[in-house]
């Protein structure tokens, strides 16, 4: 009996033979034109702010350290040194290395005003820094920034806003149209364009509590309100542009990730729709209000956690079915890993806050140096694009590791002081270390902050040893096409 003929035809044998995807890679193609120069400067500033602060992280860790804090005026010179080192670790150099993304998210237009944004941007954190050897004025520890009252650090601060803000307005302004064929360059870029809208939002909040606020408050309470609704919409773009990293740096490293376009697309939005809780929350209740606070603070935990998650989980699975990293991946891999890691450590402790000890700073500083690991891997991979060495050996694939390794030591060493009690924002005498357990704890955290200081300085010396080569015309085309 002759076999009896197939029902369906026989797809096409090309299509029989493709694959169906198990993911997306998620990469970003860099333009080879004039804002390569541009983001070029707007990487040197966040690399001079982060050599800045790290300067001033060695007084802070000698002045909360046991034994070495004893010879130093710790009062003092802790407190001026926690207010720059914050304001150059994280808003200067987050938004210095925004400026570089933004740049080269957006069309070539108006690149002379890009020129003055950065400019601006310049003079004021520079003027922030220099502030710190004035004298005079009082260190005020608010929560998001904190500030110096003296002139030059309060003309400092406005300065870099405006530049900011012009740097925010220009990205808009240029930003690609998003249209309905997402892919995964698409969604990255909507990623970036949805942080440049979230600062919009924390630029507009700062302008609303300066307008609004009591002119009976001074002081710490001043800074504090004035501060409060801006500084949470700013957690939101330190957000996305660390999912943004993830996404762009796992691509790098050949994992595919298993959210369509569309999903990580989705992910942005919900992430950015929280944002709108601000002017909500301005409209609502009195600035100074506790409704005010806690709207916020709700908004915050519930935009982030959102898209945070899902993306991450995404990112790990993908790593685990990635193939083996190659020698210029491999530090790319490391900087996401521990990005990752520390991010999920900070996430963690945060669960387990009660009452105001150094369990705080020991949960924000697992986020921020989260963030900064991601987006110290996007500048490893964005050196070859922007006309430099990429980054390879031991030394770009340990960086990350020993920097994170040092901050989880400083967290730890936090957390278990914290659970004595030991008071957040204060050194030397003030901690009031009372037990042999509680000067561990706080001797932990100062040797885990050497660690750190060294890691973070070790990214630096890799970026200007790649900086001191640049790569040939054909390397660097090359990279900038990937």
């Amino acid at each position: 009996m002759s076999a009896s003929p197939a029902i369906f035809p026989a797809p096409p044998i090309g299509l029989a033979l493709s694959p169906i995807p198990s993911g997306v890679e998620y990469r970003l193609a860099v333009p080879v034109d004039a804002r390569l120069e541009l983001a070029r400067g707007w990487l040197w500033l966040g690399l001079t702010a982060l050599i800045g602060s790290g300067l001033f992280s060695v007084l802070l860790v000698l002045s909360r350290t046991p034994g070495l804090n004893q010879l130093l005026p710790v009062a003092h010179l802790f407190h001026v040194a926690l207010v720059v080192h914050v304001d150059l670790s994280v808003l200067v150099w987050f938004l210095a290395l925004a400026g570089m993304l933004w740049s080269l998210n957006g069309s070539p237009r108006r690149l002379g005003w890009g020129w003055v944004a950065l400019g601006l941007a310049s003079a004021g954190a520079a003027a922030m820094a220099l502030s710190a050897f004035v004298g005079g004025g009082e260190a005020i520890m608010a929560n998001y920034i904190p500030v110096l009252t003296v002139p030059l650090f309060i003309l400092g601060l406005l300065v870099f806003a405006v530049g900011v803000g012009l740097l925010v307005l220009l990205s808009l302004l240029n930003a690609p149209k998003l249209g309905f064929d997402f892919d995964g360059s698409g969604a990255l870029r909507f990623g970036l364009s949805c942080a440049a809208v979230a600062t919009a939002i924390a630029l507009l909040a700062f302008a609303w509590s300066y307008a609004a606020l009591p002119s009976t408050l001074n002081g710490k309470a001043y800074y504090e309100i004035l501060f409060w609704g801006g500084g949470h919409a700013l957690q939101f773009t330190w957000t996305l542009l660390m999912l943004v990293a993830w996404l762009w740096l796992a691509g790098e490293c050949g994992a595919r990730v298993p959210l369509s376009p569309r999903v990580t697309t989705l992910m942005f939005a919900l992430a950015l729709a929280s944002v709108f809780v601000t002017p909500y929350a301005y409209l609502a209740h009195d600035i100074a209000s506790v409704e005010h606070r806690a709207l916020l603070t709700w908004a915050m935990r519930l935009g982030g956690g959102v898209a945070i998650v899902p993306i991450g989980l995404a990112v790990v699975f993908a790593l685990c079915t990635a193939p083996r990293a190659d020698a210029v991946a491999r530090p790319l891999r490391a900087a996401l890993l521990s990005s990752m890691a520390l991010f999920a450590a900070g996430g963690v402790i945060g669960i387990f806050i009660n009452g105001s000890n150094v369990r705080i700073p020991a949960h924000y500083h697992g986020c921020i140096v989260g963030v900064t690991l991601a987006l110290m891997g996007l500048v490893y991979k964005l050196l070859p694009a922007l006309g430099y060495r990429a980054p390879q050996g031991r030394l770009a694939r340990g960086q990350p590791w020993l920097y994170a390794a040092g901050q989880l030591m400083h967290i730890l060493g936090l957390v278990w002081s914290g659970g004595y009690g030991v008071q957040r924002k204060v050194a030397g005498a003030e901690q009031v270390l009372r037990s042999p357990a509680e000067i561990a704890g706080m001797g932990l955290m100062g040797l885990g902050g050497a660690i750190a200081i060294v890691g973070g300085l070790l990214f630096v010396v890799v970026v200007l040893r790649a900086m001191r080569r640049p790569a040939a015309a054909g390397v660097a085309l090359q990279a900038a096409r990937c």
